[in-house]
């Protein structure tokens, strides 16, 4: 290998090396925020912050949303987090070759990635039955869904 071409390789891996210490440094940020999914999930209301002790539909309807909301920021949260540690993983890999990172960090890699596209696809068949609900359309079931969607 010509010295330019490994000195551009070794400006590379100091630059993923920076790279990585940004993706760790956010990490650990986010999971010591007030963002991060367990803090999220720790702050929840009642319904009856919403309405006190009397019949109030409104205030039923607004937890409902409250509610929808809380658990997609959630998710979200979670998400975000399982994105910014696979990226942890993969920025380990890149540096040498994806072989030489351990095989725990592998498993936890893919495990991280179908977790994710399980997410996704939660959440495609959600606005699908937002959108079906809208429409006043039936919601499909689907082979291994637990329930019929009653809507949101």
């Amino acid at each position: 290998m010509p010295a330019a071409e490994r000195q551009a390789l070794k400006v590379r891996l100091e630059s993923l090396g920076e790279f990585k210490k940004r993706v760790d440094a956010a990490l650990s940020n986010f999971e010591g925020s007030q963002g991060s999914a367990q803090k999220l999930g720790a702050h929840r209301l009642s319904e009856a912050s919403f309405k006190g002790a009397g019949r109030f539909d409104e205030a039923s309807g607004l937890y409902a949303q409250y509610e929808r909301v809380h658990e997609r920021l959630t998710a979200l949260s979670k998400n975000l987090g399982l994105q910014i540690e696979a990226l942890q993983i993969a920025v380990n890999g890149a540096s040498g070759n994806f072989s030489d990172i351990e095989e725990e960090q592998r498993r936890r890699f893919w495990e991280i990635q179908t977790e994710i596209g399980r997410q996704e696809e939660e959440a495609r068949r959600e606005r699908a039955a937002a959108e079906a609900a809208e429409h006043g359309e039936p919601v499909k079931k689907r082979s291994g869904d637990k329930q019929a969607g009653g809507g949101l």
